[in-house]
């Protein structure tokens, strides 16, 4: 979004907004109720997708919505940008049902004790508001390294603990695809290929076979879809630019594979809900979809396809995580952060 000169047009729940001590005194900080963006500013870079106001009212809640933003007085951008739920028993918390949600800091320019003097001021804000404990989960730190650093050793010295560290895999779009492949997996890619698999982009008028479809694969692997088919199929509708449906079709047309693609932002592409069927094991044709999405990334122009962790509700998917990195995967760190206030 380009700059903008405006003044800031603060709204009746909003505070005033306040210089921080460091700075010195050129970093302003206002909270707001409400998701929506507070003033006329721009912002100093795009938006995560799960951060931005349109995703975030795509779950309402019962819980009071707080929405903190750190200004560059000088340039009269948006550098920091922290979506909050407090709920009703004292919690706050980043984001429901999405992949990570936090401060998210927009201008990697920013000083260290000024990210820590925009969290000291958020916090009390939530103290004020009877929040008695704030869990973060970051996005993986491949999404936007300086940033993310910078704003995970402030929560550190801001006494946040880390509670959950996970291994994230991505695939760089800069690389060919098969430049990293596994020898196994490089066979499994020319078996598909050889046996007439194709990739294609379905049309959204599928979504609710493809669900069906996803929801048979997991459930065949013990595993359970996060969303349902009326939520998804609000995210389809909502942010048509941004969710995608691929597949992986057999010679004769059947479905062998599937996933939701969601272009996050920032020129990522995250491979959401992959799934194959168990009996297709041996051809591996979700090793095919990752390339078709791969193909997909470079020539849209963007920078990486993130795979996701290998995570469980029970622990670390060990098998999981091995397929990640025989398919190539950059590893890199997604921490989930507490801290009682």
């Amino acid at each position: 979004m380009p700059a903008s000169s405006s003044s800031p047009v603060f709204r009746e729940n909003s505070t005033a907004a306040r210089l921080l001590p460091a700075g010195p005194g050129r970093y302003a900080w206002e909270v707001r109720e409400g998701f929506a963006e507070a003033s006329t500013k721009a912002l100093a870079s795009e938006l995560f997708l799960y951060q931005q106001p349109a995703q975030l009212g795509a779950n309402p809640s019962s819980a009071t919505e707080l929405l903190a933003t750190l200004t560059d007085a000088d340039s009269g951008l948006i550098v920091g940008w922290w979506p909050l739920r407090l709920a009703p028993d004292g919690r706050a918390v980043s984001l429901d049902q999405a992949p990570f949600g936090g401060p998210d800091l927009l201008s990697s320019a920013v000083p260290l004790a000024v990210v820590r003097a925009w969290i000291a001021a958020t916090e009390g804000e939530m103290r004020a508001r009877g929040a008695r404990h704030c869990m973060l989960r970051l996005p993986a730190l491949a999404y936007a390294p300086p940033a993310i650093a910078r704003v995970a050793e402030a929560l550190r010295l801001s006494g946040y603990r880390t509670v959950l560290a996970e291994v994230n895999n991505h695939l760089p779009f800069a690389e060919a695809y098969e430049t990293r492949l596994h020898p196994s997996e490089r066979r499994r890619l020319h078996k598909c290929q050889r046996h007439g698999m194709r990739v294609e982009q379905e049309p959204r008028l599928l979504l609710p076979l493809a669900y069906a479809f996803m929801r048979r694969c997991r459930e065949e692997k013990g595993q359970a879809l996060s969303l349902s088919e009326a939520q998804l199929t609000e995210l389809f509708q909502r942010f048509p630019n941004n969710y995608f449906l691929f597949s992986v079709r057999d010679a004769a047309g059947e479905w062998a594979a599937m996933t939701v693609a969601v272009l996050v932002g920032n020129g990522v592409l995250y491979n959401f809900y992959p799934a194959s069927p168990l009996h297709l094991n041996a051809f591996s044709p979700v090793v095919l979809l990752n390339a078709g999405l791969h193909a997909f990334g470079q020539a849209s122009g963007l920078r990486l396809l993130d795979l996701g962790t290998s995570t469980l509700p029970t622990g670390l998917n060990e098998s999981l995580l091995r397929f990640k990195r025989h398919l190539g995967g950059v590893p890199s760190l997604k921490l989930t952060l507490e801290k009682t206030l």
